[in-house]
């Protein structure tokens, strides 16, 4: 009997140690947002609405880096070869803002798009998505027979 319960007694120990030491790797990434770059932007979509197709579109997202260390943004990808994006390439300082413009060409598509765009940074919560969106209609005959 005595057995039984050391043995029982062990095995919490050895549990509540495990725990013990996982603990500290779960606040690490909170204590990083806390004490590092944060990447926070004013608006993650935005809706072109109706445009033809051949119309080439861009839109402009800015951020703030709302962190406590300079933000660096390491590369920014797109889903699709008719989206082309730009963004500041220095390092963002704390409370300060910085920009990502997407341009969009609509050639060769038709009806809803929704591109999304991933920005990878050294801000603890890793990559952002913001996303542009469209409705891409078909040129008529009368607007290509003008051109």
């Amino acid at each position: 009997m005595k057995k039984v319960i050391l043995s029982f007694a062990f095995a919490a120990l050895f549990v509540g140690g495990a725990v013990a030491q996982e603990k500290p790797k779960a606040t690490a990434p909170q204590e990083q947002a806390k004490n590092g770059p944060a990447l926070t932007f004013q608006a993650t979509e935005h809706n072109f609405g109706d445009i033809t197709q051949g119309d080439v579109v861009e839109h402009t997202f800015e951020f703030k880096n709302t962190g406590t260390q300079p933000l660096v943004l390491e590369r920014v990808d797109v889903t699709c070869g008719c989206t082309t994006p730009a963004w500041t390439k220095e390092p963002i300082m704390p409370g300060k803002t910085g920009f990502i413009t997407a341009k969009f060409n609509s050639a060769g598509k038709l009806g809803q798009q929704k591109k999304a765009i991933i920005v990878h940074s050294n801000a603890a919560e890793g990559a952002k998505y913001v996303y542009i969106v469209t409705n891409i209609k078909e040129k008529s005959n009368a607007s290509a027979a003008k051109n």
